[in-house]
């Protein structure tokens, strides 16, 4: 199928033939098992180990126990309909220094995945790096250093030898911004460093670990092996149309965006970005061929959306829009732009609800970078869910929140985008990050204490939609207390707060793709 049928495919309410719908999770978020089979610390152990960086110190020792429940969860993503399963490896669980030899234990673990997923008909999606370095990495120097760019195409090359007769469609990275900018520029991720050179050497060494692991996938894999990286584009606007307000605008884009999008998909850095960030580093750092390595052809984008931002100049006492003293910035280069909170609905996570945004970035990649697939990588929301007196958890909000997304995908295929899947953020509850277990984005509810699985009614819902490839007319009302799933005759699967203050604080992370007949999908032009 061409891009242009599947175009056409889409119906008024119906997503084309083939269209994959797949769920999302992360390894330090969901696996647990930090210490067992060879694993050694990641930033992320070392960071949520540290009292006061994790909402009630909160850390990923066990999540949600994935490494031990794996069988049961994959059961239950087929008796959901889950057509592709988007995992991160754990490259400490894999090669524990960062260098050297792998861990065959570690291994099998993601061979015992992929083979638990290809017997249940679900495809398995790899993404190489979600967050996760080995701290043995980070105490030479982690991303900042131009060594683990090289130490990240020899990890590269050990996953796709071990899994490469299993999985089909790769990612490199998962929302690099969030590495450099939330890691090294405000400190509110690990390894909690703020230190804005820091965080541009950091984005340059990930675009170039992108580049070196491209081509060693490339290298490495089979033929029809697809290859990509997924994003987490941020949709900015301004606060008015003034001259001021578009400028602030342009700085966001330049460091939160083609940062990333310039090197990876055109070839250069934009001009303005050394601009803008002229008096912080000569970006020496940057090589003669570095552009180029980074440059490599891929099969597909991943686009990770959550919410979208609204931005204005600076205030002239230079205060922020909530009258407080600015912090570290992960926005160096920008630092005379405020963020302002609009009104209306938000997630648990206090997240703006704008479906429009993510219908204005498909459309901006597809104007941009013609020809290049697109998929949804990452999409979800943090509700306050709770099991309800018979133990069902119905989460309306989540079914609203869904469908109006979708709905922004299918109009943006209707008009012209090129989008092949979608995936669920995320398919269990589970650590997340700075909030640990305090805000809940699964389609799954986690009991933590007994780890027991209960699916939401979004799951029921998101199958349901799966099943038919067809998105409902109306946005769902929300659901009494325990009222029926809004889609009939489901295959019910059996039951089987605030941040914390920070040292440093910052913007707030926005969370953390396929194969066989879904790669097929995903190479057609």
């Amino acid at each position: 199928m061409t891009a242009h049928e599947v175009r056409s495919a889409a119906s008024a309410r119906s997503f084309p033939p083939g269209f994959v719908w797949g769920a999302a999770t992360a390894a330090y978020q969901v696996e647990g098992a930090a210490t067992e089979d060879g694993r050694t610390p990641s930033i992320w152990d070392t960071f949520s180990h540290t009292p006061g960086n994790v909402f009630r110190d909160h850390t990923g020792d066990v999540a949600a126990d994935h490494y031990h429940r794996m069988p049961e969860d994959v059961r239950l993503m087929r008796e959901l309909g889950i057509g592709a399963y988007r995992f991160s490896v754990s490259w400490p669980r894999v090669q524990p220094t960062g260098r050297g030899p792998a861990v065959q234990r570690g291994l099998d673990f993601y061979r015992r995945l992929c083979d638990e997923l290809l017997a249940n008909g679900i495809q398995p999606a790899v993404t190489l790096y979600h967050w996760d370095l080995p701290q043995d990495l980070e105490n030479v120097g982690g991303w900042p250093r131009r060594a683990t760019a090289e130490r990240f195409g020899d990890y590269a090359a050990i996953v796709a030898e071990a899994l490469g007769d299993r999985v089909s469609l790769w990612t490199t990275l998962n929302e690099p911004w969030c590495s450099a900018f939330l890691g090294y520029g405000s400190g509110t991720h690990a390894p909690g460093r703020a230190d804005p050179v820091a965080a541009l050497r950091a984005a340059h060494h990930l675009n170039l670990g992108h580049g070196r692991a491209v081509a060693v996938l490339r290298e490495t894999l089979p033929p029809d092996a697809r290859i990509g990286v997924t994003l987490n584009p941020h949709l900015v606007r301004p606060l008015s149309e003034t001259p001021e307000d578009l400028e602030a605008v342009r700085r966001i884009d330049a460091v939160g965006n083609r940062i990333f999008t310039g090197p990876m998909l055109a070839d250069a850095y934009p001009d303005d970005l050394f601009a803008d960030t002229a008096r912080l580093t000569d970006w020496s750092f940057v090589r003669d061929g570095d552009p180029a390595a980074i440059h490599q052809p891929l099969d597909a984008l991943g686009i990770n959306y959550y919410t979208s931002r609204v931005v204005s100049a600076s205030r002239p006492d230079g205060r922020t829009a909530r009258g407080t003293a600015r912090p570290a910035s992960p926005w160096p280069g920008a630092d005379g732009v405020v963020f302002h909170q609009p009104s209306g609905e938000r997630t648990a996570m206090g997240w703006p609800v704008d479906p429009t945004g993510l219908y204005h970035l498909l459309m901006s990649f597809t104007a941009d970078f013609p020809g290049l697939p697109l998929v949804i990588a990452e999409n979800g929301a943090a509700y306050d869910d709770r099991p309800g007196p018979d133990g069902t958890v119905h989460d309306p909000e989540r079914i609203a929140y869904l469908h109006r997304h979708l709905d922004a995908v299918l109009r943006a295929l209707q008009n012209g985008a090129d989008v092949r899947g979608y995936f669920l953020w995320s398919l269990l509850d589970n650590f997340e990050w700075t909030y640990g277990y305090g805000k809940r984005v699964g389609a799954i509810y986690i009991d933590y204490e007994t780890q027991a699985r209960i699916p939401k009614s979004s799951a029921r819902w998101y199958a349901g939609v799966a099943r038919t490839g067809r998105l409902p007319d109306e946005v769902p009302l929300p659901l009494p207390e325990q009222a029926p799933m809004p889609f009939p005759e489901q295959n019910a699967a059996p039951l089987t707060e605030q941040l914390p203050e920070r040292r440093v604080s910052g913007a707030q992370q926005v969370p953390g793709q396929v194969s066989g007949e879904i790669s097929g999908r995903l190479s057609e032009q």
